[in-house]
């Protein structure tokens, strides 16, 4: 069974500096609807003015992922971490038993292009962490988070993992599923379909009870796929 979330359907969370779409009930957008996806609790696209961003605020008891598309972070948090990441890069924190922090764009010219993605994790008032990092480009699947962080990728608090796709124009492939298991399947740009549904640049698809996706690609496509309870 799958569930289309266009793009253009997507929750306003714009102000001033900041372009949001987000695709779950965030801030001032709510709809019963669209609260969460199992524990796939915020995925915001943001589009952040050049020196404007999010100031010094707390979180507690979520893991936060940014994937940053475009631009760079000025990133400082109450752990001591104080550092940037550019475009291609993913950060993690737990905010765990409570941390404050600050995500800027600190380009005078270039607007930042993100996502913001929260999780639900299965452990409470763990200890704060950070980790940031960038994965190599490459056909096919790169794992992001996972509970063990295998393959190198980054230590989620959760029973679930993140993988990134990219694919060339043209391509078919099959993807394998548990069928037990729930996804959601994220596009961060190109034009495909999955399972003979077509998908553009932030399209999303909730997908339960399938046993495999059959993706084609019309050009390059990148999408985030979470395997999840």
């Amino acid at each position: 069974m799958l569930q289309t979330r266009y793009a253009q359907d997507r929750g306003d969370g714009s102000f001033d500096w900041l372009k949001s779409a987000h695709t779950f009930s965030f801030g001032s957008y709510y709809d019963p609807r669209h609260i969460h996806f199992s524990h796939l609790r915020v995925i915001n696209e943001d589009f952040i003015a050049p020196e404007r961003g999010f100031g010094k605020h707390p979180h507690d008891n979520m893991e936060i992922l940014t994937y940053v598309l475009n631009g760079r972070v000025a990133h400082q948090d109450s752990m001591g971490n104080q550092t940037e990441l550019k475009a291609g890069e993913f950060q993690i924190m737990s905010a765990g038993s409570g941390i404050f922090h600050s995500e800027i764009n600190p380009d005078p010219e270039q607007t930042l292009h993100l996502y913001q993605i929260w999780i639900i994790p299965n452990k409470k008032d763990i200890t704060p962490r950070y980790a940031q990092g960038h994965f190599a480009d490459k056909q096919g699947g790169t794992l992001i988070l996972s509970p063990e962080a295998s393959e190198g990728s980054f230590k989620i608090y959760q029973d679930m993992k993140l993988w990134r796709y990219q694919f060339e124009a043209e391509s078919a492939v099959e993807i394998p599923l548990d069928l037990h298991r729930s996804y959601w399947l994220q596009v961060v740009h190109g034009c495909l379909s999955v399972n003979g549904e077509a998908l553009n640049t932030s399209d999303a698809v909730a997908i339960k009870a399938e046993q495999a996706l059959q993706i084609k690609t019309e050009n390059q496509v990148e999408f985030l796929l979470f395997d999840l309870v």
